[in-house]
């Protein structure tokens, strides 16, 4: 029956539609007019071709008796005759092609002086008014008080400071060649390399002072130590961080004495993940000819991170301090998890060929390459703290650095990427592969993964049951236990829900609010604007360092005197110990 009715339905419409076509085919559609000037071209193309007609025909396209259709015609009758006329008297052979390039003429209504004289889309002009000249509030961080990005190809230096340049690249399409022979492009990166790294730390060690000083008796769910802050570096006529959080954002802008200023790429023009010096060691296969981690292994996760499951909470650490790899992952979870889960996880160790590490000489590692898997970032579910920059913008230069998030978790968050509104954790899956945001251009000649949604629908069924590491001391309603938490702790709560104002975006099981947010940091530097940045989950986050998108704030110490400063908090030293003490517990 069904059927049936589906049958009748479809010859009801198409009766419908044969109905209308028999209208306008008969010219009785008398208010259907034509869009604008079209009719007027069409009728100028016309009389083009009539001005050659032979003498004494009886109706030259080019008369007025041509140009003005009789009452009882259409629009559509009209031009339908006029195109009949050219194409008889043999010099509009292809009247098309003169209406495609037919010139706009002053009887358009719509025409006026400036005009391009071909429409050749037979499209109407578009709509542009006067707007009086505005910074939008910008002030100095207006693009058109910043400077351009300077001009510079794949594997050419971009300064350190690149947040501060703004403008556009040539094209939004990236390029499968590298412009120059193989040998050459290995040569020049591995001669630059040295000096760049150098610069590199002379630059980070300008901005941080990475002492290796510890949190006594603090570590993370595997055991590794966790660092003590802050260690930004504050500008020498700055006394305290106290000071410094007395000065209105305007001030600290002039005296250009902002410790957290964005974090880029030290290789913006090809970009491309970085990985820690720890992972390297482990696998020679990703180490990059061109450039280095820079941040040292102290302030980036343990590895290889415990790997806990929802599934089996009884189990803890399920790889028993085990980096899970394709080689070993059968063996370590078959029994456990699904069969759908199993699939899942296989492709998230897979390797498959990413924009610069693949086998062709479109490549940073000196050998071909099988590529990188989720899991070379996402390490056993969790993160190495590899960066990339952002696939949402362009040029190169425009994009975020971003830092690798944990998977940790995932199942209750829903916001899963920093700038783009990722939703879902199979369509996480789906985007990993291409992290230059180019699969058209690059995809095909490089072989970048292209999964198919069934596939990335298991590896999202594996990532939903990562759970996040134990909290002991936080209880079913993500409040501490007064009776296993420490008097510290238990202010630093308090100051987290009140005087910080904390829980006005990090609250519930997962510490954030689904929401991206605009913090309006440029107004304590001149440089380009970020925009709205995800809310980042608390939960676990003793154990994710560095920290923001991209990694600015390389401690919790950090973190807190990066909020106390931009939400002018006015927190005494005192409150901000108290505060990381109760991040530490989540």
């Amino acid at each position: 029956m069904n059927d049936r009715y589906r049958v009748v339905g479809q010859c009801v419409v198409m009766l419908a539609v044969c109905a209308v076509l028999a209208i306008l085919a008969t010219g009785r559609a008398k208010d259907i007019q034509p869009a604008r000037g079209l009719a007027s071209d069409a009728s100028a193309a016309v009389a083009d071709a009539g001005r050659s007609l032979p003498a004494g025909d009886e109706n030259p396209a080019g008369s007025t008796a041509a140009a003005k259709p009789d009452k009882s015609t259409t629009p559509t009758d009209t031009r339908q005759a006029e195109m009949r006329d050219a194409r008889k008297s043999g010099t509009a052979s292809n009247a098309a092609q003169q209406l495609a390039s037919v010139e706009a003429r002053p009887s358009d209504p719509y025409w006026k002086e400036g005009d391009s004289a071909a429409r050749h889309m037979l499209q109407s002009p578009p709509v542009s008014i006067e707007r009086a000249n505005t910074d939008w509030n910008l002030g100095p961080n207006h693009y058109s008080r910043l400077p351009e990005y300077p001009k510079a190809n794949a594997g050419e230096r971009t300064p350190f400071d690149i947040w501060r340049y703004q403008g556009r690249g040539g094209s939004s399409f990236g390029d499968p060649t590298l412009g120059m022979p193989w040998e050459e492009w290995m040569e020049r990166n591995v001669r630059l390399k040295t000096q760049l790294m150098e610069d590199v730390r002379r630059y980070m060690d300008g901005r941080f002072n990475f002492s290796g000083e510890r949190i006594e008796g603090q570590y993370m769910a595997g055991g590794k130590p966790i660092m003590k802050g802050p260690v930004a570096r504050l500008a020498g006529n700055v006394k305290s961080w106290e000071a410094l959080a007395s000065m209105t954002p305007e001030e600290i802008r002039q005296r250009d004495i902002f410790p957290y200023k964005p974090l880029a790429h030290p290789l913006a023009t090809t970009a491309h993940m970085v990985f820690p010096e720890f992972w390297v060691k482990a696998h020679p296969e990703h180490e990059r000819m061109d450039m280095d981690m820079d941040i040292p292994d102290d302030y980036l996760p343990e590895f290889p991170p415990p790997l806990f499951l929802t599934t089996h909470k009884e189990m803890g650490d399920v790889t028993n301090g085990q980096e899970v790899t394709i080689g070993n992952y059968y063996e370590m979870f078959n029994g456990l998890i699904t069969a759908e889960q199993m699939e899942g996880l296989k492709e998230l160790l897979r390797p498959t060929a990413s924009t610069w590490f693949n086998h062709t000489t479109h490549r940073v590692t000196v050998e071909p390459s099988a590529g990188v898997g989720c899991f070379s970032c996402h390490v056993n579910g969790h993160t190495n703290a590899a960066f990339e920059l952002a696939p949402d913008s362009r040029p190169n230069q425009a994009r975020l650095r971003v830092d690798t998030p944990t998977i940790r978790g995932n199942f209750n968050v829903m916001q899963l990427s920093s700038k783009r509104s990722i939703r879902g954790l199979d369509h996480f899956a789906e985007v990993e592969e291409y992290f230059d945001g180019d699969p058209g251009s690059l995809g095909q000649p490089i072989g970048l993964a292209n999964r198919q949604r069934s596939l990335t629908n298991r590896m999202g069924d594996f990532m939903a049951i990562v759970d996040y590491a134990p909290a002991p001391k936080l209880s079913p309603l993500m409040t501490l236990y007064p009776t296993l938490a420490t008097e510290q702790e238990l202010r630093g709560e308090r100051i987290f829900h009140g005087k910080a104002q904390c829980a006005k975006c990090h609250y519930g099981p997962a510490f954030t609010d689904e929401y991206m947010h605009d913090l309006q940091v440029e107004r304590f530097y001149v440089g380009r604007p970020e925009g709205p940045i995800k809310t980042f989950a608390l939960r676990g986050i003793k154990d994710t360092p560095p920290y923001m998108h991209d990694g600015r704030c390389p401690t919790l110490h950090d973190v807190v005197e990066f909020f106390n400063v931009i939400l002018e908090l006015k927190l005494t030293h005192d409150e901000k110990e108290d505060l990381v003490a109760y991040l530490l517990c989540l």
